[in-house]
């Protein structure tokens, strides 16, 4: 029961935050026996949730000392049946206490629980893989020990579009495939240090087979925006974004390394084309469309038909929540977060601020109408609610294409440029990726 309520309510959280949350590769999870889950760290605490929440298996977190103490995260941890780690860097940590969290681990597996640790130790919000603390390696090898049923090791990657705004942000789980432990399970008999170090390199790399990484966020917004002009130009995606950035990024990382100069001219082409776009307010699908009498008659029936049709009752919703959803703004931005837990002091403050003002809310409409308000304040509060949010998302789409069409209208010149542009570009990046050895493209670490 716990664990249904755990996987539960970080669903509802992570799927109000982000627009789209998309999982891959989710039948490599074992559905019995023991388990470590390990998984990059770039987004705080809603990582562990993500996770949570889309992994078929009741998970137990592996997480910091401090975060059992703090009196909202506390108790879900607590529910989830997470175990504390004592970090050096956190005060009044006392690392000689992390016996016990071996132990206590140990015996989960022993039991044949599925654990998750996030073995990089920190969270931060550049898209690269930090060194790995070598925790998870020894968790699996000491658990090992005296048991037939070694744990699996299955490496998870979290990507991330715009981690900390609401509605705005997408995130991928891309579940790995479990990482061979066999040898260093045999070789922990005779040298614990070898088997330790092989395995967190091992695990290391299965790591970065399902993240993508860059040089820093910047590059990899202009990577999406390269996969955005890749996907229109050719007409189809053939095959999952995600994938189609890892394969970008290490293109990239070995153009930087060969061809330098090459690599700046088309970098900077890539940003000067951005700018433009964002100047104009327009996205690389959108320059595609020719805007004819037709089609803008068929859109206009099918999505601004809806949005007109629905305002009244969204219009119940929005009134309803933006009190909440505005104080949480404001105690978002007064607390000023680092840009790796934006997301995390966003739904902690909704957590907070949400059930106080919808308290308030209900207390006006008793105060007000009677039971018969109270009621109907009650009854409305959820449904109008997931109303305004769908209608909020439709009516952006809506605005942007609305956007869109005005400056094809007015700048139709300036709109066919930018098509060319994206021509252009989109024959570049094709000449520049047929250079890269393909064994670069797979991630194979002898074609780099």
């Amino acid at each position: 029961m716990a664990a249904w309520l755990v996987r539960a309510l970080a669903g509802a959280l992570v799927g109000l935050f982000y627009r789209r949350v998309e999982v891959s590769g989710v039948d490599r999870v074992p559905h019995t026996g023991p388990l470590i889950v390990a998984a990059n760290h770039q987004n705080g605490l809603v990582d562990a949730m993500l996770v949570l929440a889309t992994l078929p298996r009741p998970l137990r977190p592996v997480a910091k000392a401090p975060l059992f103490r703090h009196p909202l995260i506390g108790p879900f941890l607590r529910l989830a049946g997470a175990l504390p780690v004592e970090r050096r860097q956190d005060p009044g940590s006392d690392p000689r206490r992390n016996a016990e969290t071996f132990a206590a681990v140990r015996y989960a597996l022993l039991a044949a629980d599925a654990v998750l640790i996030f073995p990089e130790g920190v969270s931060q919000p550049e898209p690269a893989l930090m060194a790995l603390r070598t925790g998870a390696a020894r968790m699996l090898l000491e658990a090992a020990v005296g048991s037939s049923r070694p744990a699996a090791l299955l490496p998870v990657g979290l990507v991330f579009h715009e981690p900390g705004r609401f509605r705005d942000g997408q995130a991928l789980v891309s579940v790995g495939r479990p990482v061979r432990t066999d040898d260093c399970v045999a070789l922990h008999a005779t040298d614990p240090q070898a088997a330790v170090r092989q395995l967190t390199e091992r695990l290391a790399e299965a790591l970065r087979q399902q993240i993508v990484e860059a040089e820093d966020r910047q590059t990899l917004r202009l990577l999406r925006l390269a996969e955005s002009v890749w996907r229109h130009e050719t007409g189809a995606r053939r095959e999952p974004a995600a994938a189609w950035l890892q394969r970008a990024a290490r293109a990239w990382a070995w153009l930087r390394a060969t061809a330098p100069a090459e690599a700046d001219r088309l970098r900077r082409e890539m940003e000067a084309y951005a700018a433009d776009l964002a100047r104009l307010g327009v996205a690389p699908g959108q320059l595609s469309r020719d805007y004819e009498p037709a089609a803008v008659a068929r859109y206009v029936v099918h999505e601004v038909t809806p949005v007109l049709v629905a305002l009244p009752l969204a219009l119940v919703g929005v009134a309803l929540h933006a009190l909440p959803y505005r104080l949480t703004a404001v105690a978002a931005r007064a607390l000023r977060p680092e840009d790796d837990v934006e997301a995390t002091y966003k739904i902690a403050a909704g957590l907070i601020l949400f059930p106080l003002a919808w308290a308030l809310e209900a207390w006006l409409a008793w105060w007000l109408a009677g039971g018969v308000g109270l009621a109907l304040f009650l009854l409305a509060l959820v449904p109008a609610g997931l109303l305004a949010l769908t209608w909020r998302d439709r009516l952006a789409s809506v605005g942007a294409e609305a956007h869109a069409l005005r400056q094809f209208l007015l700048q139709r010149s300036v709109h066919e440029s930018l098509a060319e542009r994206r021509r252009a570009l989109a024959g570049e990046l094709e000449r520049m990726a047929a250079r890269v050895p393909p064994a670069v493209l797979t991630g194979d670490p002898g074609g780099r």
